[in-house]
């Protein structure tokens, strides 16, 4: 029911709050008022594609225990430990599919702080399926897409950041080789070193010829939320990966690469259109692919991986033009709907994952100095 998330506590903290559309600067009052507007709009508006469980309520929830991180705010934790106890700290039932892990994200985090009662048992034996029980996947299947286990770029946002958690939390350092090969497969399936973007899957893996898959400009179709996707999963792998991991250099190389061809791209209004190399196929940004590039952008900024002075603006343009997607009653619109390429959104279009790739972006600005 949705008037649930209405706590006393979650009232006060609205109350302290003044209404703000968009800023032109980085208040950290108003900051972090959008954020918690938008998780309680969130809450009280549930959606998910297939169960509590899947990858939208994951990258959602991902969302709010960066929130948390970064603010401490109450509010943020009572909603990640009132989704574990609903959940049951379950993942959802596909085992060799990466978007079904996702929600771990948030249990790990709850596990870490050492709150009572978080059973991480469900996502031990997924983690442990995912990557060692038998499936078609592993080996191809002939004539489809599934060539390879993490065959789609969304999965790299999906399963290494909570593999990445988990081999610290268990000390177990095979996790995170594991995560690396599997990594590595699909780096080299899907990235496009010309363009230092990735495919979403074959289907748009260009080859030059004139069947390929292209935009009426003749460019190559790199959709923003898939980019989106692996750019914030890698500031989310970084974020875990041990300083001294032997194969670490990889995964800073690709996020600045991806970094700096991101910020080339950007748009004058500070937002990142559906269809990234043809921003005049679908003329107006989109929130979920740019909220993850601000969240990376800014973790960048925020780590000392990216230049302060040169992507500070960048990201600064950004959060200004993502706020001033957010609806007074704390509803986050220009999000893509679910899909797999390019395609349109309003102002009135939402979906979780655009909410929580949103307070991603927030978790990071807020630090921003």
């Amino acid at each position: 029911m949705k008037s649930l998330i209405y706590s006393s506590l979650l009232l006060l903290i609205l109350l302290s709050f003044t209404t703000c559309k968009t800023t032109s600067s980085l208040d950290a009052v108003s900051i972090e008022k959008a954020m918690v507007n938008a998780m309680l709009w969130q809450e009280a508006n549930p959606i998910y594609a297939k169960a509590p469980t899947d990858w939208t309520n994951g990258a959602y929830y991902t969302g709010v225990t960066r929130a948390h991180q970064s603010t401490q705010n109450p509010a943020f934790l009572k909603a990640l430990k009132e989704m574990g106890q609903r959940n049951k700290w379950q993942t959802w039932e596909r085992f060799y599919h990466a978007d079904d892990v996702a929600i771990s994200y948030a249990y790990l985090y709850l596990k870490s702080l050492g709150i009572e009662g978080v059973d991480l048992k469900p996502t031990a034996q997924f983690i442990d399926d995912h990557l060692y029980k038998d499936h078609a996947w592993r080996t191809g299947i002939p004539d489809k897409d599934q060539k390879i286990l993490w065959w789609w770029c969304d999965a790299l946002f999906m399963a290494p950041p909570v593999l990445t958690h988990y081999a610290n939390q268990t000390g177990n350092k095979k996790y995170l080789d594991d995560m690396h090969r599997y990594y590595m497969e699909t780096y080299d399936l899907l990235f496009d070193k010309e363009e230092n973007l990735f495919a979403r899957d074959v289907r748009f893996q260009w080859k030059g010829q004139a069947d390929d898959r292209k935009e009426a400009n003749g460019k190559k179709i790199f959709w923003s939320r898939g980019n989106g996707w692996v750019l914030g999963g890698l500031a989310l792998i970084l974020d875990a990966m041990p300083q001294d991991y032997q194969h670490r250099s990889f995964y800073v190389k690709l996020f600045q690469a991806m970094a700096n061809k991101i910020k080339v791209i950007q748009p004058e209004d500070g937002l990142w259109n559906t269809s990234l190399l043809s921003p005049e196929s679908y003329d107006h940004g989109e929130v979920s692919g740019s909220g993850f590039y601000t969240f990376a952008l800014t973790w960048g900024i925020n780590n000392d991986l990216l230049d302060q002075k040169t992507y500070t603006p960048v990201v600064k343009k950004a959060w200004k033009a993502l706020m001033a997607c957010q609806q007074a009653d704390g509803k986050v619109g220009w999000v893509q709907n679910i899909g797999a390429s390019p395609e349109p959104a309003t102002k009135d279009s939402w979906q979780n994952y655009g909410t929580g790739a949103f307070l991603l972006a927030g978790s990071e600005i807020l630090k921003l100095k």
